[in-house]
């Protein structure tokens, strides 16, 4: 008899390691990989491409919205590279929302109602058959409320910094261990205080502090949670 397919949400702090352990249950489940940050990125992109932030590096909300009805995202699976691409108006984006000038702004952009109400429209939709694991800020507590697997994930802001340090150096991007330091201090009080759906633990969450955890070590965890949710 087949296994029931649900829904595994996956939040926690920036550079946490959402992404990687996310790929890695999806692999083990045979699920789908949503990355909703890189829908919040690429819209940052088309802003930043568009010239919509002031003076002051904040973006101009009304501006925002207009530009909303012009982006259209899709999320494609390259099996050569084995991962999930995502394309802005057609243009394959998938490195460039990486860098940390995009990085630097994302979360003004992920804190504009406008923006939030559609992505999670687009994200909801993903989520329609289920089957899918899907990491952000918000999927446990706003976008799947309902998910039978909720999970938060964190780290202390040190091992944050050094592992999206590494991350730049190791694809050529320019970074300082300072600048990128500074830049995830600054991306938690926005995401954690912002009035639209902040950046929380749901109540029905479990918590993993992955900062001394390799990725098998978390995997070993998630499968022991992963045999009491389905077993019940």
């Amino acid at each position: 008899m087949e296994q029931k397919k649900i829904i595994v949400a996956l939040d926690g702090h920036s550079s946490c390691g959402k992404s990687t352990y996310a790929k890695r249950i999806a692999v083990e489940l045979g699920y789908s990989y949503i990355d909703s940050g890189a829908m919040y990125r690429a819209v940052t992109l088309a802003a930043m491409d568009a010239g919509l932030f002031g003076g002051t590096g904040e973006p101009l909300p009304g501006r925002i919205e207009e530009l909303l009805d012009r982006i259209e995202l899709q999320l494609r699976f390259n099996p050569e590279l084995r991962r999930t691409e995502i394309f802005l108006n057609g243009r394959m984006v998938e490195d460039l929302i990486r860098s940390m000038e995009v990085s630097s702004h994302v979360s003004y952009i992920a804190a504009i109602s406008p923006v939030r109400k559609k992505m999670v429209e687009y994200q909801r939709k993903l989520g329609e058959e289920k089957g899918i694991v899907m990491d952000g800020r918000d999927i446990g507590t706003v976008v799947f409320p309902d998910a039978e697997l909720k999970i938060f994930l964190t780290a202390s802001l040190e091992v944050r910094a050094e592992r999206r340090y590494k991350e730049l150096i190791e694809k050529g991007m320019p970074a300082s261990l300072d600048e990128v330091r500074a830049n995830l201090a600054k991306r938690d009080h926005i995401d954690s205080t912002r009035a639209d759906s902040p950046l929380k633990q749901a109540s029905d969450a479990i918590v993993l502090d992955n900062s001394d955890m390799t990725v098998e070590q978390q995997m070993e965890w998630f499968r022991k949670i992963y045999e009491k949710i389905t077993a019940g």
